[in-house]
């Protein structure tokens, strides 16, 4: 793991060199995979896996057991409850809330036996997004800015700025 301003100043960013420096907080039952990027005075609770690739801005929480895919994106000061699960594919930009257990998905037809990396879609959750609890984002889907999900929710279509949705499928 490696915070924003330790990749700028060229230092490997070891795990107590961010904690030390750039007040990042991880867990030590969190699992960080090499190549990860993390923000000045982000933290990252216990049981949560951030793959490879992942790129999380400063300010942000990542709560318990939360699952962070390779090459996520997630911008500055967002809040990503416990349990919610943030597959590859998806884009976060700045502000954004997260509710517990909500699940990304990033194919629409997905297959055991059949490798579909390929067919990743884009989800893109713009500025200042509210994700309520135990909603599921199916993907290729754009959640706008300033837009509430309600909890439980099923997305499947995006969602127009500043709107809330809710149900299943949400509308």
């Amino acid at each position: 793991m490696t915070c924003i301003e330790c990749r700028r100043l060229g230092k490997k960013g070891y795990r107590d060199v961010c904690e030390e420096r750039c007040d990042v907080y991880v867990d030590d039952t969190a699992i960080i995979d090499a190549g990860v990027i993390v923000g000045r005075g982000t933290k990252v609770w216990h049981f949560t896996h951030i793959m490879s690739g992942a790129v999380i801005g400063q300010q942000c929480t990542i709560g318990q057991g939360v699952f962070i895919g390779a090459k996520v994106s997630i911008g500055d000061q967002c809040k990503i409850q416990n349990g919610a699960n943030i597959f590859e594919g998806v884009v976060i930009e700045n502000e954004v809330f997260i509710g517990p257990a909500v699940c990304f998905t990033n194919v629409k037809r997905p297959c055991a036996i059949v490798s579909q990396k390929h067919l990743f879609d884009v989800t893109i959750v713009r500025v200042g997004a509210t994700i309520g609890a135990n909603a599921t984002i199916i993907c290729g889907v754009q959640i706008g800015k300033n837009a509430m999900v309600g909890a439980g929710s099923v997305v499947t279509k995006d969602v127009k700025p500043n709107s809330t949705v809710m149900g299943n499928p949400a509308k």
